[in-house]
């Protein structure tokens, strides 16, 4: 191409051409790639600068996707304290309503209810966790967020443990005991003698001095005792029959014995004697028609026989079942025809009670998950030695439940109400850290924006002033082809001359 020769007017337009394709080239670029600097070699200042601010902005732009991810922990605890706190409440609302009621089964049963309760407490805690960090999770569980690219501006959240309700640090619920309950044994048994007193022509009165019976000797001095062997009780009022003892003195004493029940029919002249132990009236003369005064008791063997068959049940008589708090379960008037069936379905009607009668052995096998109680209006049953397995006819617990008193209620409603507090304030804490990670992160979003927009000023290109750039050097192309043509015109002439 150096050998070809052009005339200074061609090779300034050419020059021109090429000058004004360079120039429109660099604009298209510019419009293509919205920069006006596109490499340090564009304009090193500006290129390093705007770098340095994209590479910030990039750094804080990583650091928000952390600071979304810790707002997702904070709400997931924040969810489970707001769900532990309905549970506590529920919990309290359980404690009151055993404050309501003076039923130990009741109670019994609140307190199960209430260890349910911390149960899930403690389930919904293990479940708050959000990829793998729980802040009600305890130690391990530390939330920090940071906020700059040097990691010098950050927030840590330290985690509570609830997964535990004992623990002191945490809620200090502990589970209530549930109480466990016992059995005791009733022996049912008895046996009735019944013996007619007269003078020889006419029946005794109530009244009547024991002397003139002809079953009882003028020289007799009465004592009661069991054919065991115990030591007998003295005639009550009088032990010499010739002191002037009467017939309602011996029903008296034969009722102040334990077990035994002694009427008198004054019409008939008849004393009819229940006991239910083997029994017999020592140290005195029968008649010989009489015989030994001895009285047989058996075990009960069918659930259809009379309780009025024993010295300790009489007709008229109430029996009453009491837990341990003097709660009356219910009441149960014996009739002359109650049988052991009925008493023990009275007895088993009672929630937490329940009752069953061996006809082999006439025990009647009482179980109670509370303490229980079986008294009677008749003052023989209550003294009797009535059980095989406890004192007198009251059946204790093994153990009660957390609930069995209003004192122990009410220092669990003492504790609920503390930890009900401390909830409160952990979810207070914890959203003024959710506010302070979402003020941060809007604040962060915003310095993002702002960092991309300063490199943005140093290097986005005005696509406006490209574009009219671009017309314009349209413009001059244009320009100078026809200038060139004008210039290559003068050529063109020499070359019409052949």
């Amino acid at each position: 191409m150096k050998d070809i020769t052009l005339s200074a007017a061609v090779r300034q337009n050419l020059l021109t051409l090429q000058s004004t394709a360079d120039l429109m080239s660099g604009v298209q670029n510019k419009l293509a790639t919205g920069l006006k600097v596109n490499s340090a070699l564009d304009n090193p200042n500006s290129f390093f600068t705007a770098s340095g601010l994209n590479s910030r902005a990039g750094d804080l732009s990583n650091l928000l996707d952390d600071m979304g991810q810790s707002l997702q922990t904070i709400k997931a605890a924040d969810k489970g304290i707001q769900t532990i706190n309905d549970l506590v409440e529920t919990a309290k609302a359980k404690a009151n309503q055993a404050l309501q009621t003076q039923s130990q089964y009741e109670r019994k049963t609140f307190a199960a209810q209430y260890n349910d309760l911390l149960e899930q407490i403690e389930d919904v805690a293990k479940d708050s966790s959000y990829k793998g960090k729980n802040l009600l999770g305890g130690i391990g569980n530390d939330l920090t967020t940071i906020f700059n690219e040097d990691a010098t501006s950050k927030l840590t959240i330290e985690s509570v443990d609830y997964t535990d309700t004992a623990l002191s640090t945490g809620l200090n619920l502990s589970n209530l005991a549930e109480g466990q309950g016992n059995t005791t044994t009733l022996q049912l048994q008895g046996g009735k003698t019944t013996i007619n007193l007269t003078d020889g022509t006419s029946t005794l009165k109530s009244s009547s001095i024991l002397s003139n019976s002809n079953a009882i000797s003028t020289t007799a001095v009465l004592t009661f005792g069991n054919n065991s062997g115990t030591a007998p009780v003295a005639l009550s009022g009088a032990s010499d029959i010739t002191a002037g003892a009467t017939v309602q003195d011996l029903v008296d004493g034969l009722n102040a014995i334990a077990g035994v029940r002694a009427e008198f029919d004054n019409n008939t002249g008849d004393l009819t004697v229940y006991s239910d132990e083997d029994f017999n009236i020592g140290n005195q003369t029968f008649t010989a028609t009489i015989g030994s005064f001895d009285f047989d008791a058996t075990a009960f063997s069918t659930t259809t026989q009379l309780l009025s068959e024993s010295g300790s049940f009489a007709v008229g008589d109430t029996l009453t079942l009491t837990d341990g708090n003097d709660f009356e379960l219910g009441s149960f008037e014996i009739d002359d025809d109650t049988t052991v069936a009925d008493l023990e379905n009275f007895i088993s009607d009672f929630n937490g009670v329940s009752s069953d009668f061996d006809t082999g052995s006439g025990l009647l096998t009482i179980e109670s998950e509370t303490d229980l109680t079986l008294t009677s209006d008749n003052t023989d049953f209550a003294a009797s030695n009535f059980t095989v397995d406890t004192d007198g006819i009251t059946l204790e617990a093994l153990s009660d439940s957390g609930f069995a008193t209003d004192g122990d209620i009410n220092r669990v409603v003492d504790r609920l109400n503390t930890a009900l507090s401390n909830l409160r304030s952990q979810a207070s804490e914890f959203g003024t850290n959710l506010s302070i990670v979402e003020i941060r992160q809007d604040y962060t979003k915003t310095m993002i924006n702002t960092l991309q927009e300063g490199a943005g000023l140093l290097t986005l290109a005005d696509t406006n002033e490209e574009g009219a750039n671009l017309l314009a050097l349209q413009t001059r192309q244009q320009l100078a082809s026809t200038s060139l043509s004008f210039a290559s015109q003068a050529d063109q002439t020499v070359l019409s001359l052949f």
